[in-house]
Formats: structure tokens, sequence, C-alpha cells
């Protein structure tokens, strides 16, 4: 019999990149297993390092192999599941430029407005690189939309590793009271009211570890900033 995939989080509150390969899995209707590690915890890089070559969340375990980096995890996934990618080679080009360009940059946006799911804070106002920030994003999202099946509501019509990257974004926006032009708007909706993202929301509230805000920099057990 098959061993189940196991997936490494960190906390579901704070942790943007362990909700990204989470809510793949879920979308592509992947039985998996759930290993949570609290970053906070004072033996979080001990239990991490069991799991993660880069002492880092998410990993995800495919009996004795480790694939570690949310794309590597998709990529990996796609082999698999062809669902993770759009079929269409210019929408799939496209998805995966900008699956990287998150993966890779919007440093600022995320320091700015750090990740925490069952938060929402008013009276934020954006410095102007992040509002550059968010502006990038808001245009890769009409982007897709454009280049997508508009038969359905993620960026490419359908779920794809895309959305799983950008989730976390949506949810940022939510929490801070980011005003965004209808497009993104819609998106950010289309997010908050999905069904896994609504699960992992509801698994955020019921978790007791919190990380003062004051320490939030010191946490560096995910895969990449918060």
């Amino acid at each position: 019999m098959t061993t189940p995939l196991t997936l490494v989080i960190g906390n579901k509150t704070y942790s943007s990149w362990s909700m990204r390969p989470w809510l793949l899995l879920k979308h592509l209707g992947v039985d998996f297993q759930e290993i949570h590690v609290p970053l906070h915890a004072p033996d979080a890089a001990a239990q991490i390092a069991r799991y993660s070559p880069s002492g880092r969340v998410p990993v995800l375990l495919d009996g004795d192999l480790r694939i570690w980096e949310s794309l590597a995890i998709s990529e990996y996934l796609a082999e698999r599941y062809p669902a993770v990618w759009p079929i269409a080679a210019e929408a799939r080009a496209l998805a995966r430029s900008v699956s990287s360009e998150m993966h890779a940059g919007f440093a600022t946006l995320r320091n700015e407005l750090p990740f925490n799911c069952r938060a929402r804070r008013s009276g934020v106002t954006p410095s102007p690189t992040t509002r550059i920030e968010i502006n990038r994003v808001v245009a890769i999202w009409e982007n897709c939309r454009a280049t997508g099946d508009a038969g359905g509501p993620w960026l490419f019509g359908g779920f794809t590793a895309a959305d799983a990257l950008f989730a976390p974004v949506a949810l940022r926006f939510h929490t801070y009271g980011i005003a965004l032009p209808e497009t993104a708007q819609a998106y950010v909706a289309t997010v908050r009211n999905d069904a896994a993202v609504c699960a992992w929301i509801q698994a955020a509230r019921q978790e007791t570890g919190v990380i003062p805000e004051e320490e939030r920099g010191e946490v560096i057990a995910e895969e990449c900033c918060f």
C-alpha cells in the first residue's frame, strides 16, 4: 500500500509559506498527513531539522524523499497531477513566471504586512515601496485573469499553484484593509470564500501559541520572511 504524503508545516496563524502547499494538496484532492511544528517553540529548530534539510518549513515527505521550497513542492506534485498548472502553454508559462516572482520577491510587502490569517488591522497606511509592490500584485492578478479561463474564479479559471502562491497575499490584503480595484477585490473574495482556506483559518483560530509582534522578526524557521 502506498504511504500517504506528509506535509510538515508551521503555525497556521502565521505561516504563509506552509499554507501554500497545503492549499495545493487540498485542491488536488491528495490524501496527506500533517506534522505541525509551532515556529516559536523552544525546540522548533530541532523538530524541523528532523524533516527538513534546509531547517525550514514547509517540507513535503514522500517516503524517504524530502522536498522543500514551495515551488519545488509544486513541481514535484505536477509530475503526478496535471492540474497543478494551467493546461494551455501560454497560461502555464505565465503561471510559472508569476509564481516564481511571488516566491522570490515582495519582501517589503511581507515584512510590512505580516501574515496573520485570524487578525484584522485598521488604520494601516502602506509605505510607498509597499504600495508599489501591492500595485504589482494587482497587475499580476489582472493579467492572469485576462489570460486564463474566464469560466472560473481563480487566476487562470481553475485553481492552480499560482493561486496557492498568491492566496496568502490576498489574506494579507484583507487583514490590513488594503483598498483594491474591482478585479483584485473579487479575487480576494474568492480566496476568502474557498472551503480549504476557511478550513485553514478555522484551524488557526484553534491554535494557542502566539508569536509576540516584537519577536516576529526573530522567527526564521519559515521558508521565507513572513
